[in-house]
């Protein structure tokens, strides 16, 4: 795979690249979009190969008998992740928003609090409203520029409604990959205070040498009769237009109330994201993912060394994603003033800190899975735009 090739989004009916001069006022023809959490990198071979071999059949009716599915995504746990699952574990959703959505509405009622470890991924927080269920939102500490758990802080943020907890393992935007203590210490609370936990692994393929994802389903077995897996090919291969995720649940009561909750809403899975997913989770695909992650290694160095540089400016390290979280508190300049510098200086779109939650608000979000050479057309427009602070 040629990582290094530039294509051209641009009036493709792409979010990230045709809605950026609506939402960010950054010029389509000039601008580099770097919001929406998707890679402009074309997926593997493989999974192109799968969707032209459906193309040349001509038929697009529904999808049957998807055993090779399920036995790819059993496959592909197992092999990288060292996670035993059954296939009747696994439920197909329209991406794992819908799954974190469905969740809500089965385990919790209205009313109900849900918590977020703040600051994270926007939409779990748009879901929880638009339920009418409480957001709580329990705050990372920001520790020498590495996010943190405080299970005393948490607890003392605890209203006593809180039925359900969101995590979002690998993190997004913070890049942590959570270690085994952290993610005993998140069980244990969940456990303590009877909590549903919903585990968001989306990510959990995009880890970055040194660090080890550890599914939360290895960590305790006890946790097993409150726990929620939910995992996506969408994200590691780039086919997120497909809408497809997964939702896996051991126990068989949870399982229960899950199952009828898709079938009170006349859920089914999209074919062509269950064909691509299948293709992708294959040897091939892994070697793709190999490939993929030491040039975003590339890439995140690069981009933190420019940042870096930039008086007052700190770019978290990443330990996973391709999402570099950058704060801009000790600039001392007004947030309104970075933005404007970001969008109309340097003409990058970049995420709003504050939408991801309490702690997010001095921050701008940067997608860097695109080309090298877009990487560096990025990192020098920003140290240009902020060069009177040298």
């Amino acid at each position: 795979m040629n990582f290094d090739r530039v294509l051209n989004r641009r009036g493709s009916h792409c979010a990230k690249w045709d809605l950026m001069e609506n939402l960010y006022n950054v010029p389509t023809d000039e601008g580099l979009a770097m919001w929406v959490a998707d890679m402009d990198f074309q997926p593997p071979q493989i999974v192109q190969d799968k969707l032209q071999e459906i193309l040349n059949h001509g038929f697009y009716g529904y999808f049957g008998d998807d055993r090779d599915y399920l036995a790819a995504i059993v496959w592909w746990m197992k092999t990288r992740h060292n996670w035993d699952i059954d296939p009747s574990w696994i439920f197909t959703t329209h991406g794992l928003v819908n799954g974190t959505a469905l969740c809500v509405e089965t385990y919790t009622k209205p009313g109900d609090g849900v918590i977020l470890m703040t600051p994270v991924y926007h939409a779990f927080a748009r879901v929880i409203r638009a339920s009418d269920r409480d957001l709580v939102e329990c705050e990372l500490v920001n520790v020498n520029g590495r996010y943190e758990i405080d299970i005393e802080l948490w607890s003392s943020q605890l209203v006593g409604h809180e039925k359900m907890f969101i995590l979002c393992s690998p993190h997004n935007p913070g890049g942590r990959v959570w270690t085994r203590d952290e993610l005993q210490m998140i069980a244990e609370f969940c456990k303590y205070h009877d909590l549903v936990l919903v585990s968001d692994e989306i990510h959990h393929d995009l880890v970055f040498p040194d660090f080890q994802h550890i599914p939360m389903a290895l960590v305790d077995a006890s946790l097993a009769d409150r726990l929620i897996m939910m995992t996506s090919a969408t994200k590691t291969f780039n086919i997120a237009g497909a809408h497809s995720g997964n939702v896996i649940i051991e126990d068989s009561g949870l399982r229960q109330k899950f199952s009828t909750r898709m079938v009170g809403l006349g859920l089914s899975p999209n074919s062509f994201g269950l064909f691509a997913a299948t293709a992708a989770y294959s040897p091939e695909g892994a070697l793709w993912v190999d490939d993929l992650l030491r040039y975003l290694d590339a890439n995140r160095k690069l981009f933190d060394d420019a940042l870096n540089s930039i008086p007052g400016v700190t770019s978290m390290e990443l330990e996973s994603t391709y999402l570099s979280w950058v704060n801009f508190e000790a600039t001392g300049m007004d947030m309104s003033e970075i933005v404007l510098r970001v969008e109309q200086d340097a003409k990058i779109a970049a995420n709003y800190g504050h939408t991801f939650g309490k702690g997010g608000q001095n921050f701008l979000r940067f997608n860097i899975a695109m080309p090298r050479s877009q990487v560096e057309e990025a990192a020098r427009r920003l140290v240009r735009a902020f060069s009177d602070l040298q």
